[in-house]
C-alpha cells in the first residue's frame, strides 16, 4: 500500500476562493454532492441536503460552541498591541495559550489585561505556547479597594473576541455566525464549520423525514486547522481534543447500527468521535482523542456518509476526507479529492471556514 506523504495533499487556492465571510441565509451556501459508488458529481446547494437522506438515517453534530478565544489589549502610547488566544484551559483559571509578541510573555511575567483582569506566565512549553493563570484583582479576595464579582470566565468572554481564522481578513460578520445554530457547550477555538450551513428550518425539514439528529461533543482546537509539518504522515504527531460521547448517543447510534440504517457525520469533528468510540458497539465514553485518519491507515467502523467544507492544503481535514473516499472504494482517493477540489474550484465553490459545503455518500 503506498505510503502517503503531506506534500501528496497540497494544492494551489487563489485568495478569490476563500469565503471572508457566511453567505445568508445559512442553507444557501452551495454544495457539491459526489456520489462514489456512480462516480457522479451534482451542484447544488445545502437546503437540497434532504433529497440525499431517509427515513431512519442519524445525523450526527458537534454541539460545541466557540469562545471568544481571541484577546487584545494595550497598544497605547506607542507601546505594541499584545494579543493573548486561549487554546485550552489546563485547570481551574490556568489556559494554555499563544501569545504575541512573545518577548513580551517570558516566564513568571505578569501582565494586565484590563484592572479586574490581570495575568501571570506560569511555564514556556517547547511549543512555544505559554501557561498562564488568570486572576481578578477586585474580587472580594482580591488586592483592589474597588469590587468587581465577575469569575475570570466571564471576564475572558468579556474582552475577548471571535478566534476567525487567519485567513479570514476582511470579514463582517458577528460572533453568532462563527457558532452552528445548534451550539451550547462552550469550548471550541474554531467552529465545527460543516455545521454553519444548518437552520433551524433545515433541521425541522430533515427531522419530519424521518432522520434523528444525535448531537456529539468534541472542543476544536487550533491543530485541526493547522498544516502538517512532518514530510511523512506516520511521523506527524496529532494534537488531542476533548469530547463527550453520551449514553443518549451510544444507544441511538447502536439501534442505527443493528438496524442497517445509515450514519451521517456533520463534519471531520463528528467523525473524530465516532471513530474514536467505536469498538464492537458504541459505550458512552469521554475523554481526549488524538485519532489521525488518513488513506492507508484507518480501518472506518460507523461513518456511511459525510458531509463537509473544502479544506486547507496539507490539513489533517482533507488527509480525513481523502481516506473517507478510500474507505467508499475509491481507487485513489487523494488524487479524487484534489480532483474533486479542483472541479469546486471551476465552478466557484467558496473554501474553509465560511465556505460552502461537500456532501459525500
Amino acid at each position: 500500500m503506498k505510503e502517503y506523504r503531506t506534500s501528496d495533499f497540497d494544492y494551489v487556492l487563489d485568495k478569490k476562493f476563500i469565503a471572508q465571510n457566511p453567505v445568508n441565509p445559512r442553507d444557501t451556501s452551495k454544495m457539491l454532492v459526489y456520489d462514489t459508488a456512480n462516480d457522479k458529481i451534482y451542484h447544488k446547494h445545502f437546503y437540497n441536503l434532504p433529497d440525499y437522506l431517509h427515513a431512519g438515517d442519524t445525523l450526527v453534530v458537534n454541539r460545541s460552541k466557540v469562545i471568544p478565544a481571541r484577546i487584545l489589549f494595550g497598544g497605547n502610547f506607542g507601546k505594541p498591541q499584545k494579543e493573548i488566544f486561549l487554546l485550552k484551559e489546563e485547570s481551574e483559571n490556568i489556559f494554555n495559550v499563544l501569545v504575541k509578541p512573545g518577548r513580551l510573555f517570558l516566564d513568571g511575567k505578569t501582565f494586565i489585561v484590563a484592572k479586574d483582569l490581570h495575568g501571570e506566565v506560569l511555564e514556556i512549553l517547547e511549543d512555544g505556547t505559554r501557561n498562564v493563570k488568570f486572576w481578578n484583582p477586585m474580587s472580594a479576595d482580591g488586592f483592589s479597594t474597588e469590587v468587581s464579582d465577575n469569575t475570570v470566565h466571564e471576564l475572558l468572554e468579556k474582552y475577548g473576541r471571535a478566534p476567525l481564522p487567519p485567513y479570514i481578513k476582511e470579514s463582517t460578520a458577528d460572533f453568532e455566525r462563527y457558532q452552528t445554530v445548534y451550539a451550547k457547550e462552550k469550548g471550541s477555538v474554531a467552529a465545527p464549520t460543516a455545521g454553519l450551513h444548518f437552520t433551524p428550518e433545515l433541521i425541522s425539514k430533515i427531522r419530519k423525514i424521518g432522520v434523528d439528529m444525535q448531537e456529539v461533543l468534541l472542543h476544536v482546537g487550533r491543530g485541526t486547522f493547522l498544516p502538517v509539518s512532518a514530510d511523512r504522515l506516520v511521523d506527524h504527531k496529532m494534537h488531542s481534543e476533548f469530547y463527550v460521547f453520551s449514553k443518549e448517543n451510544a444507544d441511538a447510534l447502536n439501534e442505527a447500527k443493528t438496524s442497517g440504517c445509515r450514519i451521517i457525520a456533520v463534519g471531520t469533528t463528528s467523525v473524530r468521535v465516532l471513530e474514536s468510540v467505536y469498538d464492537n458497539g458504541f459505550e458512552p465514553k469521554s475523554g481526549e482523542t488524538d485519532i489521525f485518519i488518513y488513506p492507508g491507515k484507518h480501518d472506518w467502523n460507523v461513518v456511511d456518509a459525510l458531509v463537509t467544507n473544502f479544506h486547507l492544503p496539507k490539513s489533517t481535514l482533507i488527509m480525513l476526507v481523502a481516506s473517507f473516499l478510500e474507505h467508499k472504494g475509491v481507487k485513489d482517493p487523494v488524487a479524487k479529492i484534489l480532483s474533486l477540489y479542483e472541479i469546486a474550484k471551476e465552478n466557484n465553490y467558496r473554501f474553509f471556514s465560511f465556505g460552502d459545503a461537500m456532501y459525500i455518500f
